[in-house]
């Protein structure tokens, strides 16, 4: 025991007490800084999440890509957003009722697109089209030549014998479809929802872990010390 200032006697640390208040310290401040981690982990999966729901394929226009029956992931997006290869989700009435369609994205306003001979191109460029059903390279099919305009695109399926895609109404813009009628851009699989899925858990959890690690250590620094044990013999 020594004075203190105040006149009041304080009893000194013991090795054994500051090595308790170092390490509730140390477990205070690491579980902070987890929770806040976690927090803003959560928040900015929450906040960059585009939005993502699914869809039932009706037909077999998109085989093997998509089958018909298959439930698939859809990113909520516009046209501004697509690009060449992307399979857009779009309404057309004129030519398809209500029903959403899925399609690829073969061309963008301003491309030029030539089908002749077997061999599609865009811009003079032949595409490559791993994704179209196998032995269905439309050796059969009539040569188009299309320039399509701003604020459209042409579409086409990936069975191409089995699709009622743009190539059978170039008489009306082309065959294009219009940017506004896009509702989404379809997903391969579902690995985009389960990420962000994981990046949420993954936020909560480091939030609920720090917020543990923090109260244990506060707890441990408020543990009173063991008076030591005295044996009488």
């Amino acid at each position: 025991m020594i004075p203190s200032r105040g006149g009041e006697t304080v009893t000194p640390r013991t090795t054994d007490e500051r090595r308790r208040l170092r390490i509730g310290r140390g477990l205070v401040i690491t579980g902070i800084l987890l929770a806040a981690l976690g927090v803003v982990t959560t928040a900015g999966a929450l906040r960059s999440d585009p939005g993502f729901y699914t869809v039932t394929i009706a037909g077999g226009g998109m085989q093997p890509t998509y089958r018909e029956g298959d439930r698939v992931p859809v990113e909520r997006t516009d046209g501004e957003d697509l690009r060449r290869g992307d399979v857009a989700l779009f309404t057309m009435p004129s030519r398809y009722g209500e029903l959403p369609v899925p399609q690829r994205v073969i061309g963008l306003g301003g491309d030029h697109i030539v089908f002749a001979d077997g061999t599609l191109t865009v811009n003079g460029t032949p595409v490559a089209e791993p994704h179209v059903k196998e032995a269905e390279t439309g050796m059969n099919e009539p040569p188009y030549d299309v320039n399509v305009p701003p604020g459209r695109m042409f579409l086409l399926g990936d069975n191409r014998e089995n699709s009622n895609d743009s190539r059978y109404f170039l008489s009306e813009d082309s065959g294009t479809v219009p940017m506004t009628a896009v509702q989404g851009r379809v997903l391969k699989n579902g690995s985009a929802p389960t990420r962000f899925g994981l990046t949420v858990v993954l936020g909560v959890l480091l939030t609920v872990g720090g917020g543990i690690c923090a109260l244990g250590g506060w707890l441990f620094r408020r543990r009173r010390p063991t008076a030591p044990f005295t044996a009488y013999v």
